[in-house]
């Protein structure tokens, strides 16, 4: 059971657990990691909770540290580090005033990924790096799965997890699940991982864990495995409490056995709330909701640097290749910044789908560069699967492509293409027609592709407006007016050459229409392949309230095993009666099993 209070520093492993032979070195080393350990804890140890840290201490969740095997894995240990809503601007590297020297350091030891793509909100994002392929083929290409929503992540597709374990992989899942839940089958231990620690839904209290998606549709939000996390219910900040996790997944793990570890973190989500000492650096900033965001955003920085240090000292970290992602854009008025691209989260401008992205490992061959060829979220999938030295099936259709030569030595890419995404159920655009996109496309569909330099976009994109930092002060809006832009009521469609105008200031496409009418042909050979939309209704039965107070899994076969024995039962007592009663009740058997089959 995890430790109660904030996450401190991580405890030295026992020195017979991978230390090379010779006692005398051994206790050198682990004298070596108490120093550490002592040296850093002021670092360590998160600011509030120190209390309860005091009344426990911080161990492995399996008790003794298993023995390593005999020679070190070759395959290389996967950390997949996922923020979520942070802006594209909303690192220090990008010009912030939001402090964030550990993600600044491990990119620029690194690789930065600078023509990197999400998507534009979090089930779509999720989907596509867990799944290796894009929206339109899982059915996910509209808007986000709803807590009160039977849907999930379909059950036909082999996830990301699934095949590493496939490979001898140990998996964990820390932090935001946003894939369905309402079976069991969905569960993220069912889709490949060994274990799992945080939350079913896209957002909700950071310190109580609870959601009300809706009046009277309120429920507790922490999940350990399969059941609800009750013993957490005591008003830990999630972005240490999980933290703490990793740590505890790290300390009882041998680091000889690869292990991939998936780490959703919920921050900068909103709401907005952060422990307080965060917000000391961020008193100048005016707007109430930036310099909140700003105190997330840099308690979020912290526990990455944490979770580094505990690839360090348990032994992971000279094996390991460390992801950074954000999900989607930030939402400007939740704080987050894309300046100086143009929109935010939930729309395809830039600003919506252009995310922070770097690599960090000891195992890149070009370390401190800058990759600005094209990757998009997709390409993790059979990235790490081709690194995990796994295989893919040969009649599974993927959209990613693996790029680690692309990351580690600056080769090309094999990517030249995107499908942002085709969603035809999204609210159409009132001018849009057949007409205005070439008898090709109904540019009435919201759509978005990208090939090579090139991007359109059809139907409505979203909030358009550039925010700028200026804009971020308690004088509102009209500050920024200028940077306004009124989508024209008769326009449908958008051309732009993103490599010369990643800003999306200059439409082209009535300059270009021979290019308009190529990316509309793409579109309409993606649309061809695309998979009906899973966009279900409200399940009443989803309520918390009829499930112990708990957001889980609520449905259930109407038709359970006790009936089918409870018939057997009745079919053996008929037996015993005449062959034509027999007949008559096995013909009306039937009849109410099948009607029972067809029900819910």
């Amino acid at each position: 059971m995890a430790p109660r209070g904030c996450a401190g520093p991580p405890p030295p492993p026992p020195p017979q657990a991978w230390f090379w032979p010779g006692r005398m070195l051994a206790m050198g080393a682990l004298a070596a990691f108490w120093v550490l350990s002592l040296l850093t804890y002021g670092y360590l140890s998160w600011g509030q909770g120190l209390e309860e840290e005091e009344e426990g201490t911080l161990r492995a969740q399996s008790g003794e540290r298993p023995e390593p095997s005999t020679t070190a894995t070759s395959q290389p240990h996967l950390i997949f580090i996922l923020a979520d809503d942070q802006g594209f601007r909303d690192v220090g590297y990008h010009g912030s005033e939001i402090k964030t020297p550990t993600l600044d350091k491990l990119a620029a030891e690194g690789v930065k990924l600078e023509n990197y793509y999400v998507q534009p909100i979090c089930t779509p994002s999720r989907s596509q790096f867990i799944t290796g392929k894009y929206q339109i083929h899982t059915g996910l290409q509209h808007s986000i799965i709803r807590p009160t929503q039977p849907n999930c992540l379909p059950l036909d597709n082999a996830t990301l997890p699934q095949k590493l374990k496939e490979v001898g992989y140990s998996t964990h899942m820390v932090g935001k699940w946003h894939l369905g839940f309402y079976r069991k089958e969905c569960m993220p231990t069912k889709r490949g991982f060994d274990t799992f620690f945080g939350s079913l839904l896209g957002s909700g209290d950071y310190y109580t864990h609870y959601k009300c998606d809706s009046p009277g549709m309120c429920g507790y939000d922490l999940y350990e495995n399969d059941n609800a996390a009750w013993d957490y219910d005591n008003g830990i900040y999630s972005t240490q409490m999980y933290t703490q996790r990793v740590q505890q997944i790290l300390a009882s793990r041998d680091p000889r056995k690869p292990i991939f570890l998936y780490i959703a973190y919920q921050a900068v989500h909103s709401p907005l709330q952060a422990p307080g000492r965060y917000f000391e650096h961020y008193r100048s900033i005016i707007n109430i909701n930036r310099r909140r965001y700003a105190a997330m955003l840099s308690c979020l920085d912290e526990a990455i640097n944490n979770v580094t240090l505990a690839l360090k000292t348990y032994g992971f970290y000279n094996n390991s290749i460390i992801i950074y992602s954000s999900d989607n854009g930030g939402q400007p008025t939740a704080g987050g910044s894309n300046w100086p691209l143009r929109g935010s989260k939930g729309t395809y401008w830039e600003g919506g789908i252009r995310a922070i992205g770097f690599v960090h490992s000891p195992l890149l061959k070009s370390k401190g560069t800058v990759c600005k060829e094209l990757v998009h979220i997709t390409d993790w999938y059979p990235t790490l699967i081709s690194l995990a030295e796994g295989q893919i099936d040969e009649d599974i259709q993927l959209d990613g492509y693996d790029v680690w030569e692309t990351i580690s030595e600056g080769l090309r890419s094999p990517r030249v293409d995107i499908l942002h995404n085709i969603d035809p159920i999204y609210t159409k655009a009132k001018n849009g027609s057949w007409a205005a996109g070439y008898g090709i496309w109904n540019t009435a569909i919201q759509s978005a592709i990208r090939v090579q330099h090139w991007k359109l976009l059809t139907g409505n994109p979203g909030y358009s407006d550039w925010v700028p930092p200026q804009s971020f002060s308690n004088l509102g809006p009209n500050r920024w007016h200028n940077e306004r832009i009124t989508l024209s009521t008769s326009k449908s469609i958008w051309l732009f050459n993103i490599t010369a105008d990643p800003y999306e200031r200059v439409d082209l496409s009535h300059r270009y229409p021979g290019i308009v009418k190529q990316l509309l042909r793409r579109l309409s050979q993606f649309n061809k392949t695309a998979v009906p939309v899973r966009y279900p209704p409200k399940d009443p039965r989803s309520n918390p309230r009829l499930n112990g107070g708990v957001w889980g899994p609520w449905y259930k076969e109407e038709y359970k095993k006790k009936k089918p024995s409870k018939n057997k039962a009745e079919k053996k007592q008929k037996k015993s009666k005449t062959k034509k009663k027999q007949q008559k009740a096995g013909s009306f058997s039937n009849c109410r099993s099948d009607v029972c089959h067809h029900r819910g």
